[in-house]
């Protein structure tokens, strides 16, 4: 692998000018493809198998033209101080609108809430429903206006009216200036890090064009794989966060080879093929997480996973290749380590690069690791350096310290709570919230979940018996507070029945009667042949919950075992890999603990602009272990093989890990906060489901990078001692060699570099 990779970096230099049109056609391509594709509104839910998914389709068989899955929007309105809905003004207002929704293209039926029973019992609060012939976010813009703007002469006429309903589910906004300032914060780091503009800006341009590409190529396959705007911003964090990184890893690999006194075409090469190694692997393990996702069975997860999946494969080719030719164009401009731009005390040339890693290896070798980074310098070991050798004289209590801090962040987990979000979670501010409060507060919480109920009594002998039956069954359930008459098709064999809970839509006694309802349909069946089927948005919500809950630990054992797997042949080891994965299982549980304290339970919501707190989205647990297992990883093998590579040169077990956060700590920390801002630039979203998601992946990076890798790692690493590389003879004999360490170059190149040392020095004695 790394002599391969050693090759192509080298490729890159010399024929810079034929990758970077590569490049910039692909980005071109996919850009033209993108702008002239059909708008593709956004991606079908539906979750193959479940109950509630089940209910939908029959529907859509034994009520033609009803459009099931359409969209709906409700109009609410609430009458001033000391006046009643009933009223004749207010009630020929609303009239009135009732009549104008119902001249769109669009909509299917328009309901009249004084011959529904839309009022509330007191008279102050009405709605009017609306149900159109396409899904909400598939309507025509001026579908969707017309529904905003319905209630305008009703307002004027001194009415509170606001608008709820999926028909007004827009494309989300990820957070245009947080993202901007989360960008902004991954360039200062990048040239603290580099140490000048033109080598932090390599690693921000490679990863626009690769996020470029593949945001663009989903954009042009969007309508026709019916791929949705979350897909997209998606592939936009994830793209963004490890282009980034992999491409500070080869820069700050390349600026370490100079140092070391090779030419730029070599130091490229070596670059490429050691670093290069180690973004190859990181990023095999991030789209096995990603990708992983479909075996939940869930179709807008697989296209979302599989789309980031490949944005990831694009970010780690443009590394492997553009980075190298950009190295090319900007020569002199990317200086070595510790060279400092117009130092005229700074030692330069080749042989001088040469004379200052030789006296780095020899204090190695003498066991010296505090200076060992700092040859030929003055001035005490950097941080990494005095942190790692801290580590190793108190390993045990600080992976006490380590594991009980994110234990305890941890805690609030047990208490988790899944749903997805609606109106209700939506800032106060707008009109779909208002509508949902004032619902709530005209005819009770449960009205905004309403349940529906299909009565399929196709076998049964008596079709209006059954339907009276489950009636009256549900009628004797808690927390039941309205079931209307039941309503057949015109074949007479399909009944639905409409039941309004007690309790608001996301709650656990909401659920309970949805479970409490297909127990009963169970005896129902039994009775009369009929079956009974619990649908709606707030049913479909509960089963897609259970059904992530349920494909969590199959996907939990085949993304950790797949990448346990790639990790025992990139480290040569069984206790490295198995320690890589259980702190990753630590991260993640207190990142989803510090998501319950924020977004369940309220705790500092007001820092990060959260409004309304309630269950947790659904698919949170099972997208943060795949999400952060992927990043988890890229810090692991990134710091770790630069330990195994010192242990493999020659270097004792703690001198390794010294060695290791001598040359990788800076760039690590530096990686991690780079996603942390890019991360925590959608936290501005207004989206509930993409705030969270970035808060989620935010502290989770976080908590892996700078507590497990950091802290957790080189300590269990010390207290294994030799134990850590032990893997059994059979097994190395079996495994492919793939050489991350970059062994295989050693000998060659090595070799010639000797060859001009003896020629530089024979000519100095000359």
């Amino acid at each position: 692998m790394a002599t391969f990779l050693y090759k192509l970096g080298r490729l890159a230099f010399r024929r810079r000018h034929f990758v970077a049109l590569i490049w910039v056609a692909l980005l071109t391509l996919a850009g033209v493809g993108a702008a002239s594709a059909p708008a593709a509104g956004t991606t079908s839910f539906s979750i193959p198998g479940v109950e509630a998914q089940k209910a939908f389709d029959l529907l859509e068989q034994r009520f033609p033209g009803a459009s099931a899955d359409g969209g709906t929007g409700r109009i609410v309105f609430k009458a001033p101080e000391g006046e009643k809905m009933t009223d004749a003004a207010n009630k020929a207002t609303v009239e009135k609108t009732v009549k104008a929704l119902g001249d769109g293209s669009e909509v299917v039926s328009v309901t009249d809430p004084f011959t529904t029973n839309a009022v509330s019992k007191d008279g102050t609060v009405a709605y009017t429903s609306v149900k159109y012939a396409a899904p909400g976010m598939e309507l025509k813009d001026s579908t969707r206006d017309a529904l905003e703007t319905a209630g305008d002469e009703a307002r004027a006429t001194g009415l509170t009216v606001d608008v709820g309903g999926d028909a007004l589910q827009a494309a989300a906004e990820p957070g245009a200036i947080g993202e901007v300032i989360g960008l902004a914060i991954a360039a200062v780091v990048l040239v603290i890090t580099l140490g000048s503009l033109v080598a932090a800006g390599l690693p921000l341009l490679t990863a626009i064009i690769g996020v470029g590409i593949g945001v663009s190529t989903i954009t042009a396959l969007a309508k026709a794989l019916d791929l949705g705007d979350t897909t997209s911003t998606l592939a936009l964090m994830i793209g963004l966060a490890v282009g980034i990184d992999y491409a500070l890893f080869i820069v700050s690999r390349y600026r370490s080879e100079l140092a070391e006194g090779r030419d730029r075409e070599e130091a490229v090469g070596r670059a490429t093929g050691t670093a290069g190694s180690a973004v190859v692997f990181a990023g095999l393990t991030v789209v096995i997480a990603l990708a992983g996702l479909a075996v939940v069975d869930v179709p807008m997860l697989t296209k979302m996973g599989l789309a980031a999946a490949g944005t990831v494969v694009v970010s780690v080719l443009i590394a492997l290749t553009m980075i190298p030719a950009l190295l090319g164009y900007a020569g002199k401009k990317v200086k070595a380590t510790g060279e400092k731009r117009g130092s005229t005390g700074a030692k330069t040339g080749e042989r001088a690069g040469r004379e200052t890693g030789e006296k780095a290896g020899e204090q190695g070798r003498q066991g010296n690791p505090g200076n060992a980074g700092n040859a030929g310098k003055p001035g005490k070991p950097g941080l990494g350096v005095r942190w790692a050798s801290f580590v190793i004289r108190r390993p045990a209590a600080v992976l006490l310290l380590g594991v009980v801090g994110l234990g305890a962040i941890a805690v609030p987990a047990t208490q988790l709570e899944l749903g997805l979000p609606d109106d209700g979670s939506q800032p106060t501010s707008t009109t779909q919230r208002r509508a949902y409060d004032l619902l709530s507060e005209g005819f009770g919480p449960g009205f905004n979940g309403p349940l529906m109920i299909v009565v399929d009594a196709k076998n049964s002998d008596d079709p209006k018996t059954a339907a009276t039956t489950v009636t009256d069954g549900i009628k004797d359930l808690d927390d039941v507070a309205t079931v209307t008459p039941a309503m057949f098709n015109k074949a007479g064999d399909t009944a639905t029945i409409t039941v309004i809970p007690g309790s608001k839509p996301s709650s656990t006694q909401t659920e309970d009667l949805v479970h409490a309802i297909r127990d009963q349909g169970a005896d129902v069946r039994a009775d009369t042949g009929a079956q009974v089927l619990v649908t709606g948005t707030t049913a479909m919500n509960i089963d897609f919950s259970q059904k992530l809950n349920d494909a969590l630990i199959p996907y939990l054992g085949l993304v950790v075992g797949l990448a346990f797997l790639l990790l025992i042949v990139v480290f040569r080891s069984i206790l490295v890999p198995l320690k890589a994965a259980l702190g990753f299982l630590l991260s993640v549980l207190a990142a989803l603990g510090a998501v319950v304290a924020v977004f369940q339970w309220g705790w500092l919501g007001g820092l990060i602009g959260v409004e309304e707190t309630g269950p947790i989205m659904s698919m949170m647990p099972i997208f943060m272990v795949g999400v952060v297992f992927g990043l988890a990883m890229d810090y692991e093998v990134f710091l770790v093989t630069r330990m195994r590579e010192a242990y493999v040169h020659g270097e004792s077990p703690s001198q390794a890990i010294v060695t290791g956060f001598r040359h990788s700590a800076k760039v690590v920390a530096a990686a991690a906060i780079i996603m942390m801002a890019v991360f925590g630039g959608f936290i501005s979203s207004t989206e509930s489901m993409i705030k969270m998601i970035g808060f989620g992946l935010a502290i989770a990076v976080f908590f892996d990078a700078f507590i497990v890798r950091m802290a957790i790692v080189p300590a269990v690493l010390a207290l294994l001692g030799k134990k850590a590389w032990w893997l059994p003879k059979w097994l190395d004999r079996a495994l492919p060699n793939v050489d991350v360490e970059g062994e295989g170059l050693k000998t060659g190149a090595d070799a010639a570099s000797s060859r001009d040392g003896d020629e530089d020095r024979e000519l100095v004695r000359a």
